[in-house]
């Protein structure tokens, strides 16, 4: 695919004004020299979420979101990066271009034609439930369902009457690849073309744009499987796309919690009776996909199953999937309905205060991971015991850092007696201890030269320039919280002379450095002219590669120091595995510590 050069991106976020991107989807109140609002991406009551006009940029000190205008349409409106950009382009009256020597046809050309043909489809399937009369039978299907026809409009229902060709004649100006291409047909192995959906109710798959991106279709009669999906196209791909989000979003932007069940007439079903929450995967497991787009959404999400074995099946599988975006904040349950009902009779029969009484009643999903993983574990033998340490390792691992995961560790060392070890202990700071006679005291930290150094580069990008290569590699070297942003900033600035700030806070993974770069940028520079800014920031970078060169010095005796007595100890007495470890780290620092330039 062609790439959209840096420069255009730069430029683009230039011309953008990203208080009025945000503020068309959020109201934004002004506060001081930037502008405030709750939230939109988790919730609160005071406003934490800050939009800076003069930086171009978004920052939440609560739940940590930042970044550009761009980030910001792809975390709140749900769209790729590309989509990102073309819709910011279009707002501003620009063209997107594309790397010099591509050759071949945007990805954007190619895709148009189809969102277009699709919806035309659309429109042909809802006009054929009106209006065939074989759509009689569809009619009295969604009529016994308790399908209103108030719901039918709002989930755009349709009817794919039978015959092989009679949307192909209905849309016969199109060219047959084409309609190929959309998923709409299908090719025979003698060649000809027939359509894919025949005799079936359609459920068109908006994508979070609104665009229709493919079709559901539910068998009326005859043989052939009951449901049925578009297949794999250039806009549809099953294990991105989420039936109903599209409608979900249309009544509420950021709701309490997402039910996601199995099928079209499950989400639609549960609309008819006021559970307007409700999304369905297209006949796969939760996807990871799924789960990133779902959480854009929302903080909760409410699994719903069928009480059988196979519900439980599924539910194992979304399980593995989940468990790596359990950050802090997040939550989902797993709902199991009773045997024989799906979301579908259960509402039918028990109506919206029923079903929101299960949901209340869901099982979390620490307490279903640990009924997962006790399944073949007798409690009351220390094997049993010791199986369920062992079989839960692999999937405490998968969880994020941060306190859920703690919780999870606590619980399985109250259920099997087991001390489990940390994975991943935090690195020891020789500074915390009380310093031997032996031991060096390290020098002063350099952090607030450090935080003036980052003052003056933001505010004066242009300084990256002074900063030279040798310093840039003693900076990565450096062990300490701040340096390496640093470093990466200054690469950044030094990589475009119209590099911007917002595009910097795209690429940040962590939200405690976007929100230090945040209280940075509301620092001012001392006042001064060009010229004696230029010589402040010499004289910080002076000061800065000087503390980390004496500060390297002395950690190093104390280093050279600990590595010699490792080695003592390995000779006399031998060394535990924790020892072993730290010996091999120190040996590796002291291998590449030689080859650092002084």
């Amino acid at each position: 695919m062609s790439r959209i050069p840096d420069s255009f991106i730069d430029d683009l976020l230039r011309r953008v004004d990203i208080v009025d991107v945000v503020n068309r989807r959020v109201p934004l109140k002004r506060s001081g020299k930037e502008y405030s609002a709750c939230c939109p991406f988790h919730d609160e009551k005071t406003p934490s979420f800050t939009v800076s006009e003069q930086k171009q940029f978004y920052h939440c000190f609560g739940c940590g979101a930042h970044g550009s205008a761009i980030r910001f349409l792809m975390e709140y409106d749900g769209l790729g990066f590309v989509d990102s950009i073309n819709d910011l382009a279009q707002l501003v009256g620009m063209e997107v271009p594309r790397e010099a020597g591509e050759t071949h046809q945007p990805a954007r050309e190619k895709t148009s034609p189809l969102y277009d043909l699709l919806e035309q489809a659309n429109n042909y399937y809802r006009r054929q439930l009106r209006e065939h009369p074989a759509a009689a039978t569809a009619v009295e299907y969604l009529k016994n369902r308790g399908v209103s026809g108030e719901i039918a409009g709002r989930f755009e229902v349709g009817f794919a009457p039978p015959g092989w060709d009679s949307l192909s004649k209905a849309l016969s100006e199109t060219q047959p690849t084409l309609l190929l291409d959309a998923g709409l047909t299908s090719q025979s192995e003698q060649g000809s073309y027939y359509d894919r959906l025949r005799e079936r109710i359609t459920f068109p798959i908006r994508d979070q744009r609104g665009r229709v991106v493919g079709f559901g279709g539910r068998l009326l009669d005859g043989d052939g499987p009951k449901y049925l999906n578009s297949p794999e196209t250039a806009v549809f791909h099953k294990g991105e796309e989420l039936y109903g989000l599209y409608q979900l979003q249309q009544v509420q932007r950021q709701p309490a919690h997402v039910v996601v069940v199995e099928g079209y007439l499950d989400v639609i079903a549960l609309a008819q009776f006021g559970a307007t929450y409700a999304v369905a995967a297209l006949g796969t497991a939760l996807t990871v996909d799924h789960i990133r787009k779902l959480y854009r959404v929302t903080q909760k999400l409410v699994l719903c199953f069928d009480g059988d074995r196979a519900g439980r099946k599924a539910a194992e599988r979304s399980l593995e999937n989940l468990l790596p975006h359990m950050q802090e904040g997040r939550q989902a349950d797993f709902l199991f309905l009773p045997d024989g009902d799906d979301p579908d009779t259960f509402i039918r029969r028990e109506e919206l205060a029923g079903f929101e009484a299960q949901i209340s009643n869901a099982e979390p999903l620490s307490q279903f991971l640990f009924t997962y993983l006790r399944r073949d574990c007798d409690l009351t033998t220390l094997d049993g015991k010791a199986r369920l340490a062992e079989n839960a390792q692999p999937w405490i691992a998968k969880i994020p850092d941060g306190f859920f995961k703690q919780l999870i560790r606590q619980e399985l060392q109250q259920l099997t007696g087991v001390d489990l070890p940390e994975r991943d202990p935090p690195p020891a700071r020789p500074a915390t201890r009380r310093p031997t006679s032996t031991e060096p005291t390290p020098p002063a930290n350099p952090s607030r030269v450090l935080r003036k150094a980052f003052v003056f580069l933001l505010q004066q990008p242009d300084l990256a320039q002074r900063i030279s290569t040798e310093t840039l590699t003693r900076l990565a070297d450096r062990d300490q919280a701040g340096f390496d942003l640093f470093r990466r900033l200054a690469g950044h600035f030094q990589a475009s002379t119209t590099a911007s700030i917002s595009l910097f806070m795209d690429q940040l993974e962590s939200s405690q450095e976007a929100a230090a770069l945040t209280r940075l940028l509301q620092h001012s520079a001392p006042p001064g002219d060009s010229k004696a800014w230029t010589e402040e920031f010499d004289n910080l970078l002076s000061d800065l590669t000087g503390a980390i060169h004496k500060t390297r010095g002395r950690l190093g005796d104390h280093k050279r120091q600990r590595l010699n007595t490792l080695i003592a100890k390995l000779t006399s007495a031998g060394l535990d595995e924790k020892e072993k470890t730290e010996l091999r780290q120190l040996q590796e620092a002291h291998r590449g510590r030689s080859k650092q330039p002084r």
